[in-house]
């Protein structure tokens, strides 16, 4: 129903109340015909005369009195609803619709989950990962999303919630038994490497920085995952190299089950933010989000 609709019928059940044109339309602010004028072509529209009128008073016809009754309560609970969701701007609830990737879902939401949890109990975050780098967040009818920042669209807003981050080309001691340390990106062309799929198709090209110097590498090996944990476990069996946030990798660096190499091409780049279209009339569900993880 178009809101002018739903406008004439709240005018029409305003006079039925009041049993006056003049108390209806002070109760609703408008001029006395417009109001004469809104009830008039709704009864038009209708074919039936919905009130009747005399110069001492106004009454519901029996076609009125039908409408009446069921009007007012759909009238109630379209207000209800209204005033539920304006309720929204004051306090935090609802449903705040997330998409991240593994990586951020593990390193950035998963830590502070429990918090945001205990102080928002009134709000449920309905959280979907992806592998994919980049995603049209207002076309999957996502609110926010978590990714790290290259993979952001520049119309979105980006709102850091994670320290700069760092790569590690790791694989364990028993692979470098059998294989030549890589001195250079390039040496990797060599060697067996465990690869990342970001979407259905696309595999990471490893990228690498020195100074002024930057390398993309397409590796190639005997495993391609959309699973870090599982691309951990395969590194720390020696089926290969791989690349690891730095992160990640720093349990099995400190135990000696894992070795870095190239570290001098892997220099800090921006870490994961949370992204979302529009400052205007923002949730407040969201906005909580956005404060719990800001960095």
């Amino acid at each position: 129903m178009a809101r002018d609709d739903l406008n004439v019928l709240a005018a029409f059940l305003a006079v039925a109340e009041e049993r006056s044109f003049t108390k209806a339309a002070k109760r609703l602010s408008v001029s006395q015909s417009a109001l004469s004028h809104a009830v008039r072509g709704l009864e038009e529209h209708v074919g039936v005369r919905l009130l009747a009128r005399t110069t001492r008073s106004v009454a519901p016809t029996d076609a009125g009195e039908q409408l009446i009754a069921r009007l007012d309560p759909a009238l109630t609970d379209i207000r209800g609803a209204l005033e539920q969701v304006a309720g929204l701007r004051d306090r935090p609830s609802g449903r705040v619709r997330l998409v991240v990737s593994p990586l951020a879902a593990t390193m950035v939401l998963g830590p502070k989950l429990g918090a945001f949890a205990r102080a928002h109990p009134d709000v449920v975050l309905d959280v979907t990962t992806t592998t994919a780098m980049r995603l049209d967040l207002v076309a999957g009818r996502f609110d926010a999303g978590i990714h790290l920042g290259e993979f952001i669209e520049r119309d979105m807003i980006a709102v850091r919630v994670s320290a700069d981050q760092r790569a590690a080309i790791v694989g364990a001691p028993a692979y470098f038994d059998a294989h030549p340390t890589p001195r250079s990106p390039r040496d990797l062309t060599n060697h067996r490497c465990l690869n990342f799929r970001h979407g259905p198709n696309e595999s990471y090209r490893w990228e690498f920085d020195q100074g002024k110097r930057s390398l993309a590498v397409a590796v190639d090996g005997p495993l391609v995952v959309d699973d870090v944990q599982l691309l951990i476990r395969a590194a720390l069996d020696g089926v290969g190299l791989t690349f690891l946030m730095e992160e990640h990798a720093a349990p099995f660096l400190e135990d000696g089950r894992l070795v870095r190499v190239l570290d001098d091409w892997c220099e800090p780049f921006a870490g994961y933010f949370l992204s979302y279209p529009s400052r205007r009339q923002q949730p407040q569900a969201l906005s909580a989000l956005i404060e719990t993880l800001r960095l």
